[in-house]
């Protein structure tokens, strides 16, 4: 059994853990967390294996989800500092002497020598330069897409589903009441408050602009060019489609789609199925021009307006007529509030929009950024993030 120092220290770190499970798509519950801690005074943590199936028999109750308990097990025990940059999460670490994971870890190093040699466990540390490594997801920022294998395919999805997605509310030419000091002076109520004083004005109120959710347009090439990018943002486009409230999604190839209806399912993959069952040009040819023409005829006028974003996902190869692109894009643009072109061939250094469809749709962006690997990804989150009008 443990002393109960131990146990302590181990219970700070095991928070920080189900922190980090919850990040890559694992949901731990309370009482899932509350049952593992009370039998902490029961288990040897100082044996790796031994805690290791402890932690994932409490934590884990899909079988499906082992692979990736494995790889964030891995990861968190290699040093935290590098999963935390990876999540996004240094925001919330404050500068202390006291280090409760550093403490515990070399505690069970010292601790577990011996029984590594008695019954070949070993501890939780067994590589002398694994704290100078960087965590898989910290590598995978700068990695692009198509170079993922199967196994970074589904960190990078984990990791699609732990950003937090935001986008600021659009303000309105109606009014509201508010109750510090504002720009506007609400006269109306001022005056009539001032009705039982004689008419004598005794306190200010005021008035600000009332703001509401500002809708989400998202336009996504599915053609052939696109193959190898357009399921992995399928997942991106599913999570989005969840943390914001007006959302609307369409695919195109040689026609346009729309999917939010499909994408509304919670599981993902249950999602796709439906996706895969509506779209019926899936990887075919790319017709952009004739997609936005269906686009603004169709749709523009019920899901537009109110300060809508649009977002074209696109590596702007097109076989159609390039006159018919650019008056639609003309017309997108005009009907947008801000118009975003991500590409995901953008990202190479020695990138430049030679082809015709990305040469002629260029001029009517407000943003041309790439989209090539997790990094643009989080610096797409901040543009949204920081939108002001």
């Amino acid at each position: 059994m443990n002393s109960p120092n131990k146990s302590g220290e181990l219970l700070a770190n095991l928070l920080h853990f189900a922190r980090l499970l919850r990040r890559m798509g694992i949901m731990v519950s309370i009482d899932q967390f509350a049952e593992l801690s009370r039998a902490l005074p029961h288990v040897d943590f100082t044996r790796r294996q031994v805690f290791y199936y402890t932690a994932r028999c409490f934590l884990v109750k899909d079988r499906s989800q082992f692979e990736l308990f494995d790889k964030a097990f891995d990861m968190f025990w290699q040093g935290r500092q590098s999963w935390m940059v990876a999540f996004g999460m240094t925001r919330q670490t404050r500068e202390v002497k006291h280090d409760p994971l550093s403490e515990s870890r070399a505690q069970v190093r010292a601790d577990s020598q011996q029984d590594a040699s008695e019954d070949g466990d070993g501890d939780l540390d067994a590589d002398p330069h694994v704290d100078a490594t960087y965590s898989a997801i910290e590598l995978l920022r700068s990695k692009t897409f198509e170079e993922f294998t199967d196994e970074e395919l589904a960190l990078a999805k984990a990791f699609i589903h732990s950003l937090r997605w935001h986008l600021p509310p659009r303000p309105t030419r109606r009014q509201q009441r508010a109750f510090k000091r504002a720009q506007a002076i609400d006269l109306p109520r001022t005056v009539r408050r001032s009705m039982p004083y004689g008419g004598e004005i005794m306190k200010l109120y005021w008035q600000k602009r009332k703001r509401k959710p500002r809708p989400l347009v998202v336009i996504c090439d599915i053609s052939g060019s696109m193959d190898r990018y357009s399921r992995l943002f399928l997942h991106f486009l599913h999570t989005m489609s969840f943390a914001i409230n007006r959302v609307e999604v369409f695919v195109f190839g040689t026609r346009l789609t729309r999917i939010t209806g499909a994408l509304r399912h919670r599981d993902i993959d249950a999602a796709l199925d439906r996706v895969a069952e509506t779209v019926i040009d899936w990887s075919g040819g790319t017709r952009i021009g004739e997609s936005l023409h269906t686009f603004n005829y169709d749709w523009s006028r019920r899901v537009l307006g109110r300060g809508a974003v649009v977002i074209v996902i696109s590596d702007g190869w097109d076989r159609g007529d390039m006159d018919l692109l650019s008056h639609e894009m003309n017309r997108l643009s005009r009907s947008a509030s801000r118009l975003i072109w991500l590409n995901p061939l953008a990202g190479a250094d020695d990138y430049e929009p030679l082809v015709k469809g990305m040469e002629t749709a260029l001029p009517f962006c407000h943003d041309f950024l790439p989209l090539h690997n997790l990094h643009s990804l989080m610096q797409l989150a901040t543009l949204l993030g920081d939108l002001e009008y």
